[in-house]
This record gives structure tokens, sequence and C-alpha cells, in this order.
């Protein structure tokens, strides 16, 4: 099936007349070099303002030129000050809060950062693409959008008052993630001027998620426990978990003597970010975490401000360390999950069982 990118962009979203749209990548480092999935994903960006430019002739939205800036060198990160609009320098925050949508293309994820100019301007909405391959045009974005929506749904009710959410992974081990005082987000693929709730999506789409408690509020301390099997090259590490932080990593191997020194460098990357239930039915894994996500159950460490949660870049010990990795157990990576249970007042509800959803 031939990818039709001027139908997707429609699709998702439906930008109107007088709109302002900027599409934007990072661009490699001395400290980041470059790749050739990252050429590539350069190229995309440049072949998505394109389209956006040709459509918006007949909508009368503007699209401004490509705006390239230094990559980051870490998921989560804010963004420089400084980029280039073509060939202009601009500052990067003014430029973002006189657009109406921002679509990045992007080697690291510029996700967190969007989302703080999403509660800085109402009229603005954002995409955040790190890692695209242009392989994914055959799968995960040629999804339905509509089934995925619904699939979304689903799982939000789910999880939407749930007091709990207890995962066995496929090694035998068990974490419990603490849900109370959270709200799930879906990110359906859906994104029209001034949606409702969250206005900032990954592509390709398909996943609900939820921040579990963090245990902010004075004299109630999370209680998210367990221990998370987490596959590295270099082998397996448990990482313990109390009151919803990795308090030790196990392991007599490179992928614990890595993730170790990950958890050492900064304390505030100990925090659980995020859980969540992928549920594009196109996704293929292939390890990269952008489409692996999206095919079945992740969670996260790390920042969770832009998710709903009480830990933003102050909490780190600088701008360096910051940092919001995902790690996925969909069916086909090394770890998957033997079965996801939410705790709800009305009973317990199965979501997975044996890597596959027991709810659509």
């Amino acid at each position: 099936m031939a990818f039709n990118l001027e139908k997707l962009l429609n699709d998702v979203f439906e930008v109107e007349s007088g709109e302002t749209v900027l599409v934007a990548c990072d661009v490699p480092t001395p400290s980041s070099p470059d790749s050739p999935a990252w050429a590539e994903r350069r190229e995309m960006a440049a072949e998505w303002r394109a389209m956006f430019e040709a459509v918006g002739r007949t909508r009368r939205y503007e699209t401004l030129p490509l705006l390239t800036f230094p990559a980051t060198g870490g998921h989560g990160r804010e963004l420089p000050g400084r980029g280039l609009l073509g060939a202009d320098s601009v500052d990067i925050d003014a430029l973002l809060l006189r657009t109406t949508l921002a679509v990045f293309l992007t080697e690291f994820s510029a996700t967190a950062a969007l989302d703080s100019v999403c509660k800085r301007r109402e009229d603005f909405r954002a995409a955040s693409l790190p890692g695209l391959e242009r392989r994914m045009e055959q799968t995960a974005l040629s999804a339905d959008y509509r089934e995925v929506a619904r699939r979304c749904g689903i799982l939000a009710r789910l999880l939407g008052g749930a007091s709990s959410l207890r995962v066995r992974f496929s090694t035998g081990h068990e974490c419990t993630f603490d849900l109370r005082f959270r709200t799930p987000e879906p990110d359906d693929g859906y994104l029209p001027r001034h949606k409702p709730g969250d206005r900032i999506i990954n592509l390709p789409s398909g996943e609900t998620f939820i921040v579990p408690y963090e245990g902010e509020r004075e004299h109630l301390p999370s209680t998210t426990h367990g221990i998370i099997p987490v596959h590295q090259s270099g082998g397996v590490a448990l990482l313990r978990i109390e009151h919803n932080k990795v308090v030790a990593v196990h392991g007599d191997n490179a992928a614990a003597s890595d993730l170790a020194a990950v958890f050492e460098a900064d304390p505030a990357r100990r925090n659980v970010a995020e859980v969540a239930f992928g549920c594009n039915d196109w996704a293929v894994v292939t390890g990269n975490v952008l489409e692996d996500e999206k095919a079945g159950f992740h969670w996260a460490y790390g920042r969770s401000d832009h998710l709903g949660g009480a830990v933003g870049p102050s909490a780190f010990r600088s701008p360096d360390t910051v940092v919001h990795q995902d790690i996925v157990y969909a069916k086909g990576n090394p770890i998957s999950v033997s079965e996801a249970v939410v705790s709800r007042a009305a009973g317990p509800v199965t979501v997975m069982r044996d890597g596959a959803y027991v709810v659509f």
C-alpha cells in the first residue's frame, strides 16, 4: 500500500486557515554524531514541511521555513535557546510561542519541552517524532487511527479511577504501580486545533499513559513497589522499586552496572515516571522505542511533569542529567508481559495476558 503523507497530515492535524505551522529537526553535534537513520529523518522533515506548505496554499495557512537546532543529547531535555529558521538565527522559544502547530522530527525527544509551550499558549499543539524511520510509513504510520482511538479510549476508561496496576513480567518478576490521584491520557493520533485535554502527541501514535502517584502529598507515600527486569546489551538488570523510586539495581553483569551508573548520576532519574499501554496494531517491534512502545506495555523513569506528574527539570542536578527514558515490554521484545491487572473499585480487570490484550 502506497503511503499517503498528505492524507496523514490532514487526518491528524486538520490545519485551518490562518494557522502557522512549524516543522523542526535537530542536527548532529560533536557529542551527538550523525547516523544514516538520523540523516534520513532530516530528509523526511524537509518532505513533511514541503507537504504542509503545498496544502497550506489552498487551505490558506502559513508554513514557516524548516527549523534546525543543535541536538540536546538526551530525551526529555529542554531545547537550546537558538536555532536556524531557514538561514536566519532565531529564539526558539519565542518562535514556538507564535506558531499554532509544531512538528518535531528529532533524534532526541522534544516532547517535554513542547509540552511546556502548550501550558503557556492556549492555541498551540505539537507532535513529537523522536527516532522516526521511513519504514514506519508502511507500519505504524499507516494504521487505521479510528481503531487506534477506539483502543486508546478503552484503556483510558480502565485506568481512570483505578487504584493500582499489577504487572507480572515474562521473567516472573512483578511490580505494582500506584495509580491513585492520577488521570490517564490517550495518545490516539488525532490533534486538531483547540483539542481538549493533552495537546501534544507522538507520531506514530497509539497508547494510553498514566503517571504513577509519586508521593508528593504530605504524609502519603506512594505504594509503587516490586522488581522490574530490564534487558540491555550485557544482560538483564533487576530494579528494586520502593515508594515509586528505583532503590537498588541487582545483577552481576554489564546491564546492571550501566543502569546503576545512570541512576547514580542523578537521583531524580530514579523516579518511576510513566506506565503505558501501546495499542497500535500496525506497530512492529524492531528495537526502535518510538514504535515499539506503541505495540505493548512500557514504563519510564525520570521526568514526569510533561505527562501530568510532579518531577520536572528543577528536580535534577543539571539540565544535562534530565531524562525521560521509556523501556518497552511489547511482544517481540526480549522481556514481555505475562499478565497486567488493573485494580478498580468494582474488582480487578485483566488488561493483558501472555503479551496480548484481552480487553479489545
